[in-house]
């Protein structure tokens, strides 16, 4: 019986711990918006663009992953002297700041794959790229960024998806450079000959790629551990991680122990990118010293929270706890999510073509004026959003001795109500930064202000979005009966 409350514990120790990714990295590009007609000019459909957004793919994918756990990542990977490379590099200092080690080739096309997405289905992908191993001047150029990068890493990445990064010189630098630092290597596999990576700590094939790698059937579960065992003998790894999408992963560890991890997922959305949250879970959890089996396992659980997502997305510290305490934790705190969090659900939600509202308030003690504004606005939306003040900036705006509960019940007694969709806490005196962040669809207040008094209300706006005065029921307020209770 796994003990899930253990590692739920042991979540908090990946943060800060130090991993190196070295690999494969591209520009992630997508363009959302509604196809509702066919073209005059050919039988295609017209996409009428919403939305756009770009985001680090491949091997940034698993630094983006990194940094939502709290880890602390660098990264080594080549990029080309163009536009692309520009917003790569721009894109990647900010998930790894002083640990991106970034050669800049000059003649090179970086990698970009765009995406065109419509009532949450992609309707066609484009490739930019080139994929063509390094030179001889540009793999030099790579292997003297790994020694930088992989200082105070205990564990490292190798992030393959077969662009020409890591060429066999540069998976031997890596090897190499991790063995003297005494770091474990885990590596996401492409092509048929896994022995490159020999001496890894690990591997992490999908069905296919194992079936590839040994010319063996990979449906069963004895079938998906013989072929492990075949790829751990063949390549000299030291443990293989089979990742079998539905039915879950198989572990074949260090010791030879065969262990089969049921999948996570509740709902499968898009598995774009899962495997890039399985390793990296994985190294975090290495790197911060926890056993090969507890940390695969939260990779586990993990996966199954993003393929809930759209496009390649990322699993947040508090979902994956929640995940793993879902037995005992209600329905209602898995509700409130961090700021972070919360816009990729919003982001979700209008990708799938639902209206995200958004209010906000104190909430302090409950009662029939919070619960009929809460009504109103949910009835304008399809999804609510509620930002909570948190307790300082309660403190700061009502005075001592407010709130009467604190920020933690306040969220589990909002997240209870059936109207409510997600709570998320903020600490700036008015929400204005955070419906900025959410980019709501409708923005909904009380009557007791005015369009012009409502914070975010021209931002909302701007942006074609809609604001709400819902109406009043008089003769409720917390600070009177705060006031009857003294």
């Amino acid at each position: 019986m796994v003990d899930r409350a253990r590692l739920a514990d042991a979540l908090g120790r990946l943060a800060g711990a130090r991993v190196a990714v070295v690999g494969d990295i591209m520009l992630d590009r997508y363009v959302y918006g509604e196809a509702e007609r066919i073209s005059p000019e050919a039988p295609v459909p017209v996409l009428r663009v919403r939305e756009e957004v770009e985001m680090l793919g491949g091997a940034g994918n698993v630094l983006r992953n990194l940094a939502a756990l709290g880890a602390q990542a660098a990264c080594v990977a080549a990029v080309g002297d163009d536009a692309d490379g520009a917003r790569i590099g721009a894109l990647i200092a900010k998930e790894a700041g002083a640990g991106a080690h970034l050669a800049v080739l000059a003649g090179r096309t970086s990698s970009r794959k765009t995406r065109f997405v419509a009532g949450g289905h992609q309707l066609l992908r484009v490739d930019r790229e080139r994929a063509e191993p390094l030179s001889g001047a540009a793999e030099d150029a790579l292997v003297a960024r790994v020694a930088p990068a992989l200082a105070g890493a205990k564990a490292v990445i190798l992030s393959d998806y077969g662009k020409g990064a890591l060429t066999a010189g540069v998976i031997a630098a890596v090897l190499a450079a991790a063995a003297k630092a005494r770091a474990p290597v885990l590596a996401d596999p492409k092509g048929r000959d896994f022995a490159k990576y020999r001496g890894a700590a690990l591997v992490t094939p999908n069905r296919k790629e194992l079936g590839e790698a040994t010319g063996m059937p990979a449906a069963t579960d004895a079938e998906v551990e013989a072929a492990a065992r075949t790829i751990r003998e063949r390549a000299g790894v030291a443990a293989v991680l089979a990742t079998r999408g539905a039915e879950g992963m198989t572990l074949l560890d260090q010791n030879g122990a065969v262990h089969h991890i049921a999948a996570e997922a509740r709902e499968v959305f898009d598995v774009s990118g899962a495997g890039d949250t399985v390793i990296a879970a994985a190294a975090a959890g290495l790197a911060a010293g926890l056993s090969l089996l507890d940390a695969v396992r939260i990779a586990n659980c993990a996966a199954g929270i993003v393929v809930g997502k759209a496009g390649t997305a990322v699993a947040h510290p508090e979902e994956i706890r929640a995940a793993l305490e879902r037995q005992e934790l209600s329905a209602a705190q898995g509700k409130i999510a961090s700021r972070a969090a919360a816009m990729e659900r919003a982001a979700l939600w209008r990708r799938r073509g639902l209206r995200v509202g958004f209010t906000n308030g104190v909430f302090d003690l409950l009662h029939p004026g919070h619960m009929h504004l809460l009504a109103q606005a949910r009835a304008a939306c399809d999804r609510l959003v509620v930002g909570l003040n948190s307790d300082a900036s309660v403190r700061r705006l009502k005075g001592n001795g407010r709130p009467v509960q604190a920020e933690a019940a306040r969220a589990t007694v909002l997240a209870g109500l059936a109207d409510v969709d997600l709570v998320t806490v903020f600490p700036e005196d008015t929400p204005e930064a955070l419906i900025a962040a959410l980019r709501p669809d409708v923005l909904v207040k009380g009557a007791d202000y005015t369009m012009e008094t409502v914070v975010g209300a021209e931002l909302v706006k701007s942006y074609g979005g809609r604001v709400v005065l819902a109406e009043l029921l008089p003769g409720h307020s917390t600070s009177a009966t705060v006031a009857r209770m003294k």
